[in-house]
């Protein structure tokens, strides 16, 4: 997810007007679908037995394999799925998206965030992740665009035109192949949930969905909402609150915090050089401190490990990317997940060629259509800081339905809310940018208000 950063720094678009819908996705009614025939039955092929190193008392059913999204190219896409353990049968789906862009569901959003499994300080071994959101539904981890984790291409040039549309594109493509390989899914709720750059993928394929359904009715899926945590929606005032971030949170100093505010255009985004050396500062003041969540300790080869409490994880471990990428790399491993034996990593380079500076436009859209629209932010992420997304959100200037109130999961305040026509508002308290990391607990307390369409608990 670190890739944000070079993206922000080598932006290749502009931004569309706030009232006009993106343009191309008008073009996708024109544009057949890709859908591979003899599927039935194939799911049983991806069926995983089970995991290298998994504890025993599984008792949900796990699938993990590649969909085709375009047969010319050789281009496919890597999905992991695990069902409910209970009454999967009347459950809804999540489809997770991590973001970068190009970085990996599985490992991030699997493996330490959502999914059922810890990968242990041994690099071998898994723990039970109690708050997994299996536990409320079937959820669905897709690696996208091809070259992210275990998906890819046989045509090399495909890794060089990677953008927003492309990747809306083939995910779409693949969604309609998973549920010919699923078919029973096919009438189910979905969801799709993610965080980071997912500001701008999933509002993008939930476009892309809406737009299929009413030109292809034959290809009609059954979308009631989007997630998405600590999102990347619109660049100007993401980094006007970024740096009111870091001031208000004593990360930077007056002086620095005035400069900034004082040279830098956050109503064009066109900035200056002056402007530019001052964020430059700014960053050098805050110190080598981890942006993603401003409390949380650095991960150092001799940092003690987490424990673990009757084999369950019982807190975050900075050092869990070592863990994961270790032991998605064991060839046992690959070997379990169906995939084609490579060098897999967190995160790819991409040289993104298409990318608006704002996603408001296409949320807009999808406000119109009466979808569910759920924005949650942890409030100690210092890279899309909830400062950042309520400024984006007040570009909108959205009539008030719910006033701003605290939630509570456990007995404890879980964060805030704030519901406004056609899109709520969620932080949650003690949380970085990766918030089922930080505060797993909470995080299922969310997910599980947002599948049923109420606030989170008063």
């Amino acid at each position: 997810m670190r890739h944000l950063d070079e993206l922000l720094r080598s932006r290749r678009s502009t931004n569309p007007p706030l009232n006009d819908p993106l343009i191309e996705f008008e073009e996708e009614e024109k544009q057949p679908v890709y859908v591979a025939a003899g599927q039935e039955g194939s799911a049983q092929a991806d069926r995983i037995t089970a995991l290298p190193g998994q504890p025993a008392g599984v008792d949900f059913e796990q699938y993990a394999g590649y969909i085709t999204v375009d047969p010319k190219a050789g281009r496919a896409l890597f999905y992991y799925f695990v069902e409910s353990p209970t009454d999967s049968s009347s459950k809804p789906l999540i489809l997770w998206l991590s973001g970068g862009p190009g970085c990996s569901s599985l490992g991030y959003g699997a493996m330490e965030e959502i999914g059922p499994f810890r990968v242990n300080p041994d690099e071998r071994t898994l723990s039970m992740n109690k708050y997994a959101w299996n536990n409320v539904a079937n959820v669905l981890f897709l690696e996208s665009p091809a070259g992210v984790g275990f998906s890819y291409s046989n045509t090399t040039l495909d890794y060089s035109t990677r953008g927003d549309k492309s990747t809306a594109d083939d995910s779409f493509t693949f969604l309609i192949n998973w549920l010919e390989r699923f078919p029973h899914y096919k009438n189910r709720d979905l969801y799709i949930a993610g965080e980071n750059y997912a500001g701008h993928y999933a509002p993008q394929l939930a476009h892309t969905i809406i737009t299929r359904n009413h030109s292809t009715p034959r290809l009609k899926i059954n979308l009631k909402g989007i997630a998405i945590g600590n999102a990347f929606i619109d660049d100007t005032t993401m980094l006007k609150g970024t740096y009111e971030y870091y001031w208000t949170h004593a990360l930077i100093s007056d002086e620095t915090h005035a400069d900034i505010m004082e040279h830098c255009d956050f109503v064009t985004g066109n900035f200056s050089m002056i402007c530019y050396e001052y964020q430059r500062q700014a960053e050098n003041e805050h110190g080598h401190i981890d942006m993603y969540n401003i409390y949380a300790p650095k991960c150092y080869i001799n940092s003690p490990r987490s424990s673990l409490i009757h084999g369950v994880y019982s807190a975050y471990d900075p050092c869990s990317d070592y863990y994961v990428d270790t032991y998605l790399n064991l060839p046992e491993v690959q070997a379990a997940f169906h995939v084609i034996p490579t060098s897999w990593s967190f995160c790819s380079d991409f040289d993104w060629k298409d990318s608006p500076t704002t996603v408001l436009p296409t949320i807009k859209e999808l406000m119109a259509s009466g979808i569910a629209i759920w924005i949650f932010s942890g409030d100690l992420d210092g890279r899309v800081s909830v400062r950042s997304t309520r400024y984006t959100l007040n570009t909108l200037k959205l009539p008030v339905d719910m006033a701003w109130r605290p939630w509570y999961s456990n007995y404890e305040v879980g964060g805030y809310v704030i519901g406004y026509q056609g899109l709520t508002l969620v932080t949650v308290r003690g949380a970085g940018h990766a918030v089922p990391s930080y505060q797993p607990e909470r995080a299922l307390t969310m997910i599980t208000s947002f599948l049923q369409g109420v606030p989170p608990p008063q």
